[in-house]
């Protein structure tokens, strides 16, 4: 929708220097964010001149004299909101990769105007009125199957939203909505504190004993941007840190200390504890969910996604559970037999053995470790194996593209066109790890969505986001498998993203239950043989990957499932525990309660879950809550549909893949998940094909 009248962003006799960048036009390539033009300073009247248009926007939809329609008010209100749009994905990408206390401190004042401002809107009577009254005449109205979608999912949304409450209970809710917004951040800061506020120092050379000459190297220059630190070797609670060192490290206190480190972050009783926010997140999100006529907050979120119901997400969780503790139970007699086998002097492994004795147990029953495949898995050659697929899949390509602003330093930027040379997007991907300013994990995000203005294709931006290992001295950046797995996941959601063709915004989103099944679709080609002698070249002398370590890592593949699914499987269960309540204790305990969710289980004392409840930002931090078995929920769907490539005995069916890109990749929200599934694959998935990928079966 075009600006409201009489808003004037700039006046013609201001100086360039005076003009806020967030609000100019964009005059840069592709329509790309001037980054390098927007200073911290420009934000916070951005967003309020921002807020301000919208609402005037939402006025006028609100105030207009003529007869709610499906143009004037379902269309207008889809479009309203453009310059807000425009705005805070780029704040919400600076919060997330190059933070600093100025930036939280600037998150912390936004949070609570922006959940007000969209209160205000989802609540509004005046708008919901003019909505209902274009979706109880829909069955008039003569909308294709698109325009219907955004106009019911339009309506949900708001009813959901609380539009249909009483005048006090919409107060009361907007004050529940603003605290757990507040809280969900508080939440996020005080994880990125406590990951960057440890650091195992080690000023003995005997004590790196085992670790790899790579790893060594960064460690030092770790200890290097700190003179306190000058000549020693430091270690953090990040990914490309911990993981390697916990896999390599033969002391095997250090590798307590640090595990304990990891486990314990946001549980040390101090001013980043996150116990008491957990404890209120839980409390409030109950109410909300009473406030809209659930009797847990589980069931209000599932209401919208593919599993419908708590019953149908444990009655998944539950069929993989046994089977998977099981096969780790196997592996971990493994270690025990290599510990005997040692003549180690340990009693009883413990969880911070886990990674270190796996390592050995795979060298011993396949002859193969990490070390062994990280020189053929240089970030560049494995970035040339994502594009070569997507290449092989969907004719696309990708080049990249100078002299254009990135979102940050490190980052690279890529122009994705279509088979026949029509610009798709923009993509940026920005991989290495910087604690302390970079939130963990990976993600994909955006800086703009794909939609339709004018009749004109509004291209995405695109980004892809990792904590992945740094070149350490003169060796480029060498990826651990979990790594290289970790880019493809995220390279199918930046397909996603590149290939939605949707007319409006209101369906650009998948349900989080179907939203992880392009980046998990996209792992399967990963480790293909034919795809790994494409792009798995040794980073020295070029040459490919040989068959016998491809040999190996066929034979390998499923080893370690147990491990890994048992950790995943707990915290899908913890998340679930924690929002099925129907009643939260006055004083909730969440160590207890999480001891008890584990228990219940029978999770044994080696496998702690993925992410245990202060640092489970997945669900506390918003995004995943009452949603974290998505990812297995998705792996249903993408090991079924990947068969339907295997089935035509070409992982490169050109066939397949437009069916795939046409029913799933460019109807995004178009229509029910599950209906666009069986449109693409011609009938409901089972679980057998996930058993047999995971080595479960």
């Amino acid at each position: 929708m075009a600006l409201a009248a009489g808003v004037l962003f700039t006046s013609c006799t201001e100086k360039k220097a005076d003009v806020n960048p967030l609000l100019a036009e964009w005059n840069t390539p592709f329509g790309i964010p001037p980054f390098e033009e927007i200073k911290l300073e420009h934000y916070m009247p951005a967003y309020l001149q921002a807020m301000e248009v919208h609402m005037s926007e939402i006025d006028a939809i609100v105030n207009n004299t003529e007869a709610p329609d499906f143009d004037n008010t379902i269309v207008a209100y889809d479009n309203s909101g453009a310059l807000l749009s425009k705005i805070s994905p780029v704040f919400s990408s600076l919060n997330s990769v190059n933070a600093n206390p100025e930036v939280l401190a600037l998150a912390k004042e936004l949070s609570p105007l922006t959940s007000k401002h969209f209160n205000e809107i989802s609540l509004n009577a005046g708008l919901f009125l003019r909505v209902k009254a274009v979706h109880d005449m829909k069955d008039s109205l003569n909308l294709n199957e698109e325009q219907m979608r955004l106009l019911t999912e339009m309506y949900k949304g708001f009813v959901r939203s609380g539009a249909e409450l009483a005048e006090d209970k919409k107060e009361e809710l907007k004050l529940i909505n603003s605290e757990i917004s507040a809280l969900q951040l508080a939440f996020g800061q005080n994880l990125l504190a406590e990951t960057n506020g440890f650091k195992l120092v080690i000023d003995n050379e005997a004590d790196l004993a085992g670790l790899s000459e790579a790893l060594k190297t960064a460690a030092a220059k770790s200890g290097e941007k700190d003179s306190v630190y000058n000549g020693k070797w430091v270690f953090g609670l990040d990914n490309p840190s911990i993981i390697p060192f916990l896999q390599q490290s033969e002391k095997r206190e250090l590798r307590k200390e640090i595990l304990n480190a990891y486990l314990n972050r946001c549980n040390n009783n101090n001013e980043y504890d996150n116990k008491e926010v957990i404890a209120k997140l839980v409390n409030l999100r109950l109410q909300r969910a009473n406030i809209l006529g659930f009797e847990s907050f589980a069931d209000y979120q599932l209401e919208s996604r593919m599993a419908k119901t708590p019953a149908a997400v444990y009655n998944l969780l539950n069929q993989l559970w046994k089977p998977a503790l099981a096969s780790a139970k196997r592996e971990l007699a493994d270690m025990d037999l290599v510990v005997k086998e040692n003549g180690d002097k340990i009693d009883k492994l413990e969880a911070y053995d886990w990674r270190f004795y796996f390592e050995k147990a795979m060298a011993s029953k396949f002859n193969l470790s990490d070390d062994q495949l990280r020189p053929y898995f240089m970030i560049d050659n494995v970035r040339d194996g994502i594009f070569y697929v997507a290449n092989s899949l969907y004719g696309i390509t990708f080049t990249q593209v100078e002299n254009v602003p990135l979102p940050h330093s490190e980052a690279t930027a890529f122009e994705c066109k279509d088979a026949d040379g029509t610009h798709l997007g923009i993509l940026f991907m920005d991989m290495f790890a910087r604690p302390g300013a970079k939130r963990g994990g990976a993600w994909c995000g955006g800086f703009r969505s794909q939609v339709y203005k004018d009749g004109e294709r509004v291209a995405p931006l695109v980004t892809i986001v990792g904590n992945f290992t740094r070149p350490a001295g003169d060796k480029p950046a060498l990826l651990s498998t979990d790594e290289v797995e970790t880019f493809f996941h995220e390279f199918g959601h930046a397909l996603a993203s590149l290939l939605k063709d949707v007319r409006y915004y209101g369906v650009g989103g998948m349900t989080r239950d179907f939203v992880e099944l392009p980046s998990q679709i996209m792992e399967h080609w990963a480790f293909e043989p034919q795809v790994l002698k494409v792009y798995a070249k040794h980073y020295e002398t070029g040459e490919v990957i040989p068959q016998e370590l491809i040999d190996k890592m066929e034979k390998a593949g499923k080893y370690g499932q147990g491990f890994a699914t048992t950790e995943y499987l707990a915290a899908s269960f913890l998340d679930m525990d924690f929002h099925i309540l129907k009643t939260i204790p006055e004083n909730l305990d969440v160590l207890k309660f999480e001891e008890s969710s584990m228990n219940k289980l029978g999770l044994i004392s080696q496998i702690p879950p993925r992410y245990r409840s202060t640092y489970f930002s997945h669900t506390f931090g918003g995004g995943y809550t009452a949603g974290y078995y998505s990812y297995i929920w998705a792996e249903v769907l993408d090991s079924d549909a990947y068969q339907a490539f295997v089935e035509t005995g070409d992982i490169f069916n050109k066939e397949v893949a437009a069916k795939f890109r046409k029913e799933v990749l460019a109807r995004a929200g178009q229509d029910e998940a599950m209906k666009l599934y069986v449109n693409f694959r011609g009938n409901e998935p089972g679980i057998d094909a996930l058993l047999k990928n995971r080595g479960l079966k």
